[in-house]
């Protein structure tokens, strides 16, 4: 098997066991996923990153993206009237972005005369803080995946990964096996059948923070 077709399976193999687990512990984050992403979709956004920055989609990202176009937020309004719990935020570190979505934080990068702010680092954004990401999320290089920020200034920190397989079957083993802790202090737990992982100590629920429940 060559390493785009093992890279490929690891990823869909970790993304399904953590599906698995959203389907019957937190169904409404289950319903938040979206279909898997066209070829036409994917196209239309490897070739505006190949115009503008001469590289495209790394293979597992694409991988991901045709079992998972990503996420939507569903209206749980009856339910959470401050409009806290986002239904598509099931992930530690971010959401998973579709692929036009993906673009926008690594473009963001150039301005009106072609400078690029990352100083040519390739990278893509699989996750995001939001849909629109363009402040904070998790990029995805050839050295792994870590955090990067446009808060004050462009910034990219180590990778925490080596690749978003490992991310997601970090994601599946704390879920299921446990520990609460062991992808940091944000430990997972569930509120109106939406997964949503916070620190216990200094939760970012405020209004619904008592109807949320640790898994482990």
């Amino acid at each position: 098997m060559s390493k785009s077709n093992s890279e490929a399976a690891d990823v869909t193999s970790a993304w399904a066991r953590v599906e698995d687990w959203l389907r019957e512990y937190a169904p409404t984050s289950h319903a938040s996923i979206l279909p898997p992403a066209t070829e036409a979709e994917i196209e239309e956004a490897e070739s505006q990153l190949r115009h503008h920055c001469g590289y495209g989609f790394p293979p597992e990202l694409v991988a991901l993206w045709r079992v998972a176009g990503g996420v939507r937020q569903l209206d749980i309004d009856e339910y959470d009237e401050e409009g806290e719990v986002g239904t598509g935020q099931f992930l530690p570190h971010g959401l998973l972005l579709t692929p036009a979505q993906s673009i926008r934080p690594r473009l963001a990068g150039f301005d009106y005369q072609g400078k690029d702010y990352w100083e040519g680092a390739q990278w893509a954004a699989p996750f995001g803080n939001y849909s629109e990401a363009t402040d904070t999320g998790l990029y995805l290089s050839a050295t792994g995946l870590g955090k990067w920020s446009s808060y004050e200034g462009m910034f990219m920190g180590e990778p925490l990964y080596p690749s978003i397989a490992a991310y997601l079957e970090a994601v599946g083993r704390t879920l299921v096996e446990g520990p609460a802790e062991r992808m940091g202090s944000d430990v997972p737990g569930i509120v109106y059948g939406c997964l949503i992982w916070q620190d216990p100590q200094s939760p970012r629920l405020d209004e619904t923070a008592a109807d949320w429940r640790p898994v482990h």
